[in-house]
């Protein structure tokens, strides 16, 4: 396996372990609205899952794409993406829970993975796809300025 092939496995990696604590923290906190509240899925389902929007989004810019780019920008992209991903995943999600009578988790648990999938191609491609590693070379740029000799 050369360099740039084990280097992009690396990062799918690391996006997925970090994604997967993302989706602790939904399916916690889709737990805990489920068990102590008697709100409809669809709010229990949005609230847990901008909770994890904001933890994986915030991680995966610093650690997996090591991205110096716009960060505005950047949550403008991932806004975009979500534009679109939340509105299927809360009606389908909603449908499929109260009018098929599916269960809350396994349709939740469903989301995730698809909504993890998507996601990371999504930021990997169109969000951080010319930053990527931008951090790491204006780290090493500014450490080799800096040098005393």
């Amino acid at each position: 396996m050369n360099s740039k092939v084990k280097k992009e496995f690396m990062r799918t990696v690391k996006y997925f372990s970090l994604a997967s604590s993302a989706g602790v923290i939904e399916m916690g906190a889709f737990t805990l609205l489920t068990q102590y509240t008697v709100l409809d899925y669809s709010v229990r389902y949005l609230i847990a899952l901008v909770l994890s929007i904001v933890w994986n989004f915030t991680l995966n810019r610093r650690f997996t794409f090591k991205s110096n780019n716009n960060i505005p920008i950047a949550m403008t992209k991932v806004f975009l993406y979500y534009a679109v991903f939340t509105p299927v995943s809360t009606f389908g999600g909603n449908y499929l829970v109260n009018v098929m009578h599916w269960n809350d988790y396994l349709v939740t648990t469903m989301t995730l993975i698809i909504n993890g999938v998507t996601e990371y191609l999504f930021q990997r491609f169109f969000v951080f796809g010319h930053s990527i590693d931008s951090k790491e070379l204006s780290h090493q740029h500014v450490s080799t300025v800096n040098r005393p000799f």
